[in-house]
């Protein structure tokens, strides 16, 4: 246990998510609709419109955010007054939080866009909201061994901070990436 507490990192891919959502069923035709026809814009995108299916491998210095938390519904019972019944109800999931790193550059040398691209694509509303499934990998200080590997689904972006950039560091890693989600679990061995 000493070896993680000396130092680790967390090596972060993200690939395009083939988990369908809940809304991936369209809903039953209404008049002036054909059942089974396609709707307008609801298809897949087109291989020129379609994000890439990989969109980027990085390291980063912290993430946060790999928790659940399930809600406690409380259900009254009639002629008990002495107390209530307890019982589990949905699950609340954070953001994942990635601080400090970035996604692999480019064979050229410069930094990858496509995690700013993704972000603007979807905020000027150019392409759907493409969703992506993310590994998060915990490696020891050797960076040869994985000691956790969370994965989560169907991410989306939600806050992306550039870095304060500084000409006696050079730094031009991302300080900050939240990715909200549709599930997280921690894979076994």
């Amino acid at each position: 246990m000493a070896a993680l507490v000396q130092g680790f990192n967390f090596r972060v891919s993200l690939r395009l998510s083939g988990t369908p959502g809940p809304t991936a069923t369209p809903p039953p035709a209404l008049t002036g609709q054909a059942a089974g026809a396609p709707r307008p814009g609801a298809g897949a995108p087109g291989p020129a419109e379609g994000p890439a299916e990989r969109l980027g491998d990085g390291g980063f210095q912290e993430c946060t955010g790999l928790e659940l938390e399930l809600e406690l519904a409380d259900h009254p019972e009639g002629g008990r007054n002495d107390g209530t019944v307890r019982g589990i109800g949905r699950v609340k999931l954070s953001p994942v939080v990635l601080k400090r790193g970035m996604l692999a550059p480019t064979p050229g040398g410069r930094a990858d866009t496509a995690l700013w691209d993704w972000l603007h694509g979807i905020a000027t509303g150019e392409r759907r909201a493409a969703r992506y499934d993310g590994d998060i990998e915990v490696l020891d200080p050797t960076g040869t061994r994985t000691v956790a590997h969370w994965r989560f689904t169907r991410g989306l972006p939600v806050k992306l901070t550039g870095p304060s950039l500084n000409a006696r560091t050079g730094e031009i890693a991302l300080e900050e990436l939240h990715i909200a989600h549709e599930g997280l679990r921690l894979e076994g061995s």
